[in-house]
């Protein structure tokens, strides 16, 4: 039996990389999935289409997510589009994977960039989840997307960096807060994955070798080795787990 049958799944950022693994996990799990976009309308279309084609059932939604107003525009999609097709708003699953994932080194930071960055990755997913609950069915689960830069030490990404260490800690305070209602909350800390934001230097030959060399299992993480880990966390499997922050890095730099 699929683990995910009748749940309901919105996965932001959905439409590349890790963020369409996900979402294409969690539907081959039978969970009917929200698959968020900020510009990239083709690309999350084609997503649904692929998940469509795997049987499962998807739709695109959109929504810019710098701002509290963008927020607010992707939870009234979000509600209009599941009381279209099941007659309630009401959703099981949020993962806040949406994010930007570079930044200045500390001398070149501007305050624009820096506003720009926990616009995206910090605020957004702040207010996301406080306009969901109100839609989120008791034993929910929010899976947030982090990385593995709040433990292994990359100063010349030192925006970013700060922006999933708060990431981190609102997972831990979020789920304490959340445990009466019994929705989790957990944090996944993904390491370098082959996607597309990484391939301009991912695939190269001294770039495969140095991401290669840094893993304890010598190889580059795919998006299915993120997706599957928050699969199980978004699963009924993971109901005696909150609060905790999986390090998904394939044992870098241990």
């Amino acid at each position: 039996m699929k683990r995910l049958k009748g749940k309901i799944a919105l996965v932001t950022g959905a439409s590349r990389g890790i963020g369409k693994g996900i979402a294409l996990r969690l539907a081959e799990e039978g969970a009917l999935v929200a698959v968020h976009y900020g510009s990239r309308r083709d690309a999350a279309e084609d997503t649904v289409r692929t998940i469509a084609e795997q049987g499962g059932h998807a739709f695109p939604i959109g929504a810019a997510l710098q701002s509290v107003s963008g927020v607010r525009q992707l939870i009234d999609s979000l509600k209009e589009e599941l009381v279209r097709l099941t007659g309630d708003p009401q959703f099981d699953i949020l993962v806040n994977n949406a994010g930007i994932g570079t930044s200045q080194t500390l001398e070149e930071e501007t305050e624009a960039s820096f506003d720009e960055i926990f616009a995206v990755n910090v605020k957004a997913p702040f207010f996301l989840v406080q306009q969901a609950l109100p839609l989120l069915r008791e034993e929910g689960r929010i899976v947030n997307v982090s990385s593995g830069v709040t433990r292994i030490a990359y100063p010349h990404l030192m925006s970013y960096n700060l922006t999933k260490g708060a990431i981190n800690t609102f997972t831990l305070h979020l789920a304490k807060k959340l445990g009466p209602r019994k929705i989790t909350v957990n944090a996944v800390l993904p390491g370098i994955v082959d996607t597309d934001v990484n391939a301009s230097w991912l695939h190269t030959p001294e770039g495969h070798k140095h991401a290669v060399e840094m893993s304890a299992l010598g190889r580059v993480g795919e998006p299915a080795d993120i997706a599957d880990i928050v699969t199980f966390l978004a699963s009924a499997e993971s109901r005696w787990v909150t609060g905790q922050l999986l390090d998904a890095t394939g044992g870098s730099h241990l």
